[in-house]
């Protein structure tokens, strides 16, 4: 067997995966002007409400990966990140938190949850995501979801710069970025764990990569959208 036919090692598998991170779109132009505080009232604010579309998919894209799971002790593990964003007793939860984060930038809670401004490349995008999450099979659902590795990264970075770059914004509504620091952190230990244990042979951990860039590029294509219908003008 010729070297480009054997496996990675797991640490090797792994490495791969968190590679893939400099096509996370936190190096989108729209995302470096927001970090650089550039963004308009209005930019920040098409952002807020587009990005909202993706938080209300979550945890539907959530219910049909466990769904797919026959083993119940991962769907007890999985079914968490669903009551993170749907809320759960005095837990909000993150669906919430994103509309507090509307109201914060100056979106009424109506006008957010109406969807009427979401741009239409962005509803395909993100639809795209749930229909591989509802037709894959379970552990590539749950490959999709590593793009949480890079996530943190994004959400330190706007607690950092929003209070300075954006002093408008209520701080109050910046919570949603601080709760999901170690949610997120959680879910990737999960999410590797699956991973590494399923995709084992070098084809499979190959695909394991497709699926991953294909999740960055659902994100990617978001702010493509954003960009063009807010900083484009």
């Amino acid at each position: 067997m010729s070297d480009s036919q054997l496996a990675w090692s797991k640490s090797e598998f792994e490495a791969r995966l968190r590679a893939k991170g400099d096509r996370y779109h936190i190096h989108h132009p729209f995302n470096i002007k927001m970090r650089n505080g550039e963004l308009s009232r209005k930019q920040i604010q098409g952002w807020v409400i587009n990005r909202f579309y993706y938080q209300i998919i979550i945890p539907q894209k959530d219910a049909a990966i466990m769904a797919n799971i026959s083993d119940r002790e991962t769907r007890r593990r999985w079914v968490q990140r669903i009551l993170d964003h749907d809320g759960h007793g005095d837990n909000e939860g993150g669906i919430e938190a994103w509309t507090r984060l509307g109201e914060a930038v100056g979106i009424p809670r109506d006008e957010l949850w109406s969807l009427r401004h979401v741009q239409p490349a962005v509803k395909f995008a993100v639809d795209a995501y749930l229909n591989f999450a509802r037709t894959a099979s379970w552990q590539e659902a749950v490959c999709s979801s590593l793009t949480e590795m890079f996530a943190p990264a994004i959400h330190k970075q706007r607690l950092a710069n929003w209070p300075t770059d954006y002093p408008w914004v209520a701080p109050e509504g910046l919570e949603y970025f601080r709760s999901r620091i170690n949610l997120a952190e959680r879910d990737v230990e999960h999410g590797l764990e699956v991973t590494l244990q399923h995709f084992t042979t070098r084809a499979q951990q190959e695909r394991a990569l497709e699926i991953l860039q294909f999740k960055l590029d659902v994100l990617w294509c978001m702010s493509d959208a954003i960009n063009l219908a807010y900083a484009a003008g």
